[in-house]
């Protein structure tokens, strides 16, 4: 039996494939499970420095949760679920990772893309929050998440009514970084993958702390956050390589040290 999750490694770049495409890639309860454990093993690897992850076929990158699993649920299941700490988990991964997606990105799917740090997607992506269409709420992020990267309103718009918007309209309010051809999607996840993989992991790491953490405080928090993560990449090989790399009119050659 082929697995729902296939991990690949391409130069520093760790590619996580979610394999339903018979269930436009829904995830149940297995799935996710293997989901999280994908990216810890990734973020674990010191060979690789970014991580993408997308959907198998061009139908889907996650067309939501499993419907059948979610009509059994009870209250009780529903308040000890794992999903949304597999989400938190995925969030917190200390490499830059990247959705690149494919196709419907709806409920669950929605939620596991805005826990990326960035989102590459198709022309012909649809991407919604829709949980409401069948009366329940978005569980594992998305009522937090989606108001933070589009606004309150736009996001309690979306929740709301439950909509599918286009890749188009979703580039407009936000919600993603790009939009591209379908053919070219791999291809602009893993250029930028690599671009990032590049550079001084350590530093890459240390900004993706300040920006995360900096979100939920304020001003001054957040800009002392800034200060003391500059102080530390200060006293690191990597900044005194790139900046001499630079002086030098070389390519510079980051350790992670």
């Amino acid at each position: 039996m082929e697995s729902t999750i296939i991990i690949e490694r391409k130069d520093k770049v760790g590619i996580i494939t979610i394999n339903r495409p018979e269930v436009r890639n829904a995830l149940d309860k297995d799935t996710w499970s293997k989901l999280g454990a994908a990216f810890i093993e990734l973020e674990a690897d010191p060979n690789i420095m970014a991580i993408v992850v997308t959907g198998a076929g061009n139908k889907a990158f996650v067309a939501g949760a499993d419907l059948n699993a979610l009509k059994v649920r009870t209250a009780v299941q529903t308040m000890h679920g794992e999903t949304p700490a597999i989400v938190a988990r995925i969030e917190s991964v200390v490499k830059p990772t990247i959705a690149a997606i494919n196709g419907f990105a709806l409920g669950g799917g929605l939620e596991l893309a805005m826990a990326c740090d960035i989102r590459i997607c198709s022309k012909t992506a649809k991407l919604g929050q829709t949980e409401i269409n069948v009366g329940i709420l978005p569980g594992a992020g998305g009522t937090q998440r989606l108001s933070r990267l589009v606004g309150p309103g736009k996001a309690k718009e979306l929740i709301f009514t439950g909509k599918i918007i286009s890749a188009e309209d979703a580039e407009k309010i936000g919600l993603v970084n790009a939009v591209v051809e379908p053919e070219e999607l791999m291809e602009k996840a893993l250029a930028m993958a690599g671009d990032i993989a590049a550079k001084s992991p350590t530093t890459i790491q240390i900004a993706k702390q300040v920006v995360s953490q900096g979100l939920n405080t304020d001003l001054a928090t957040g800009l002392m956050l800034e200060k003391m993560g500059q102080s530390f990449i200060f006293g690191t090989e990597d900044r005194l390589e790139g900046v001499t790399a630079f002086l030098e009119k070389r390519t510079p050659a980051f350790k992670g040290k």
